[in-house]
């Protein structure tokens, strides 16, 4: 029995759903409402954030460890670049640097009047910077390592969606068009539209 506890908009949740679907595990999805936790989460679970799968038993509470979980049973598209170490290093780097740089720009940009130390313009400038190194990844290809999505694109991918829209109509005037473009191919996917149903 496969039970993953989740949040339809959070995009932690998001990339561990995305991994879960594209390996074709079977599992119960439980929308959780962040008011209200369900105790038998925070039984499995002391972060008491989603996402947190269990399967028969073994907790998993980090997302980039569920979908590293997801891959190791099954990978039909090479997310992991497997037999390429370069690529498995550059894969870590990136997620490295959005979850633990590009997530607190990001943070400060979408909730600008918690951090009225600097106007939102200044938050969304420093996020960029990550956007501008993502663009240039994109120079020649569809992906941002490889030719196929990889673990790094999906884990991501719902990062720069939210940044993408907190101003829509900035980020769609923006001269980050490769990045546009990719994150329009995964917000029409059927990976990604099928997590996000209701």
């Amino acid at each position: 029995m496969t039970t993953l506890y989740s949040f339809r908009r959070c995009p932690y949740a998001m990339r561990a759903r995305m991994a879960l679907r594209y390996s074709e595990v079977a599992v119960d999805i439980v929308e959780v409402s962040l008011k209200a936790k369900p105790a038998e989460m925070l039984a499995l679970s002391s972060k008491s954030t989603v996402p947190v799968l269990n399967v028969d038993g073994q907790v998993i509470d980090e997302s980039l460890e569920i979908m590293r979980w997801s891959l190791s049973q099954y990978d039909p598209q090479d997310w992991l670049l497997k037999d390429d170490p370069q690529g498995q290093l550059a894969i870590a780097a990136l997620i490295e640097e959005n979850d633990q740089v590009f997530k607190v720009h990001l943070n400060r940009y979408k909730y600008a009047e918690r951090y009225p130390q600097q106007p939102m313009a200044f938050y969304r400038a420093e996020g960029e910077v990550f956007l501008r190194r993502l663009e240039e990844l994109l120079d020649g290809r569809d992906y941002l390592l490889a030719d196929h999505p990889t673990l790094a694109d999906v884990a991501l991918m719902p990062f720069i969606r939210q940044f993408a829209h907190v101003d829509r109509e900035w980020f769609a005037q923006t001269p980050y068009r490769r990045l546009q473009d990719w994150l329009q191919r995964f917000l029409a996917s059927a990976l990604f539209t099928s997590v996000m149903a209701k």
